[in-house]
């Protein structure tokens, strides 16, 4: 194997250790993991790591100081000598493995994991882990939880500090979900592990510590306040001023967006941003960027955003397509407005991936006519979309007809995968 570090010849030699330690301290640690540990030249690691591992360090250390990235650069700067970093648990779970293993090649770093927070959780709760969704509020909002809430399921939740426990539960029962069986584990593995158990309406029955775990099992009855799994969500569920992309017609925009996972999505004209929130809701790892010019409707898009657990969509208050410049290219595109501008379709084109799809819908004449044109450039199909709803005509009830959507959609592919 070619390895630039050495001269081109050779395998690297192992020089950093990242070793996972839980609240039992060193009593926890493998014999391979006491000797690297004692035999360390530096050793990095949070102020409680050191002091749990306090007994067998004898060389120098350092407590990650504040920017995290002062720290790595100072592992970094002694590559070729023992170094040992002391993580929570697993170090590539949440950790900071992660964050090493973008500067370090696998062939010069051991990682020696201790059992996982969740691990332990999971064993004393006696619940399969392959069954629980995960979640971090370490610097997140907690409203990511959101989607997650679906009954029965249960939730394996890092809390950020002692705050964590109560802001959720206050959180779960303002949504609905106070039913939720809440059960805190506290410095999970250690002399001082403690578990609590309490209904989130009741509030935290006790003073959480520092380091606590949260599971949560939802309740079946809180179906009606689940998010639902595919698209097409009520509009009820949008703040909106009127300009929204309907249920109906959002539900078949979205099936032709296609979202899949790790995909970013243009929403061109966001409104009250339902498709780009619909579509993050797809899977955790869609990401949105939406271009919206009212600043009264990019602060409503926000909100919905917010409540309905995607706060990490990336709002951009600009119009199309001046707003398109230097925003990463995406894998898809939404056109909810704005289509008939020139050269709004033409730069969307342009900077779509290839293999990717761009849906346009219109209302105004104007606008169809363009996307007439555009089938005549680029190719796909358009479709006209028609909904009408059941409302009360006096006494009597009748079909009232929504405004005609004219659908275009096209793929930068030849074949849809």
């Amino acid at each position: 194997m070619y390895d630039e570090a050495n001269g081109g010849h050779g395998m690297p030699e192992v020089w950093l250790t990242l070793v996972g330690i839980g609240e039992d301290g060193v009593d926890g640690l493998s014999a391979a993991a006491r000797t690297l540990l004692s035999q360390a030249q530096y050793v990095v690691g949070g102020a409680r790591h050191l002091a749990l591992a306090e007994s067998l360090v004898q060389g120098e250390t350092l407590v990650w100081p504040f920017p995290f990235k002062n720290g790595v650069d100072a592992v970094l700067v002694r590559r070729g000598t023992p170094v040992v970093v002391l993580a929570s648990g697993d170090p590539f779970f949440y950790g900071v493995g992660a964050t090493l293993a973008r500067h370090v090649a696998p062939e010069e770093m051991l990682c020696l994991p201790a059992p996982s927070s969740m691990s332990l959780a999971c064993a004393r709760l006696g619940w399969a882990m392959q069954d629980c969704r995960i979640v971090s509020l370490c610097g997140r909002n907690l409203r990511r939880i959101m989607p997650l809430l679906q009954p029965n399921a249960r939730l394996l939740v890092l809390c950020a500090d002692e705050h964590s426990p109560a802001q959720v539960a206050a959180w779960l029962t303002e949504t609905g979900f106070g039913r939720t069986r809440c059960y805190g584990l506290e410095a999970l593995g250690g002399p001082d592990e403690r578990q609590y158990t309490f209904e989130a309406q009741n509030g935290v029955p006790v003073a959480p510590g520092p380091l606590t775990l949260l599971a949560l099992k939802v309740v079946p009855d809180s179906r009606a306040c689940s998010l639902s799994r595919t698209s097409g969500l009520p509009d009820s569920c949008f703040e909106h001023d009127g300009q929204m992309t309907k249920r109906e017609v959002r539900a078949v925009t979205l099936s032709f967006l296609a979202p899949r996972a790790g995909e970013l999505l243009w929403d061109v004209g966001g409104g009250s941003g339902s498709v780009g929130i619909e579509w993050m809701l797809a899977d955790p790892s869609c990401r949105t960027i939406t271009l919206e010019p009212v600043p009264e409707r990019a602060a409503r898009i926000a909100r919905n955003a917010l409540h309905l657990g995607v706060p990490d969509l990336q709002i951009v208050e600009a119009r199309a397509p001046q707003g398109f410049k230097n925003l990463e290219r995406p894998d898809a595109i939404f056109i909810g407005g704005g289509g008939s501008r020139p050269g709004v379709l033409e730069e969307a084109w342009e900077a779509l991936k290839p293999g990717g799809r761009l849906v346009a819908n219109a209302i105004a004449i104007e606008t169809e006519m363009r996307l007439m044109q555009a089938v005549q450039e680029w190719g796909g199909t358009l479709t006209r979309l028609a909904v009408s709803r059941m409302e009360g005509v006096g006494q009597m009830h009748g079909f009232r007809p929504s405004m005609t959507v004219t659908q275009w959609v096209v793929w930068k592919a030849d074949t849809p995968l």
